[in-house]
């Protein structure tokens, strides 16, 4: 008898390492749990499957390290005030602006494709649409030249 494959393929640690990172940031968002704790915890849990822990750490840390200019950032683009956001958009928004602002290397598209499917996997029903919106309107800004380029 063979094995049945799977439909869906496996996510590449990056893609899982960005799913961590940002429930960490939407914990400290919500819990206020120092960034040391939620890291040591995610490292500690066994079940979490494969991802790239260096990048985790850096998502996570330096996102919330630059949360008050990373949100400062996006905030004219929004419909509403920072404060008012889900903790799920927030997380996205600012995980996605970071690595927009701090990973040169990930093109702009990578990086919104992801927050969207974030967005699809943890938020509302339409909030991928407005994570898009929002992050399309940051990279025109903080990446003109590579959005330029298309």
């Amino acid at each position: 008898m063979s094995e049945s494959k799977s439909a869906t393929p496996a996510k590449s640690a990056r893609h899982r390492a960005r799913e961590l990172a940002m429930q960490g940031i939407y914990e400290w968002r919500v819990s206020g749990t120092s960034v040391a704790l939620i890291a040591k915890g995610t490292s500690d849990e066994k079940s979490l499957g494969r991802y790239d822990h260096e990048f985790f750490n850096k998502l996570l840390n330096g996102a919330i390290a630059q949360q008050e200019e990373l949100s400062a950032q996006f905030a004219p683009l929004l419909d509403r005030a920072v404060k008012e956001l889900s903790p799920v958009e927030f997380s996205v928004l600012l995980l996605g602006a970071y690595e927009l602002t701090q990973h040169p290397e990930v093109p702009y598209r990578v990086v919104i494709n992801e927050a969207v499917e974030l967005a699809k996997t943890f938020g509302g029903s339409d909030g991928h649409k407005f994570v898009n919106g929002v992050l399309d309107k940051l990279a025109a800004k903080v990446r003109a030249d590579e959005v330029n380029a298309k």
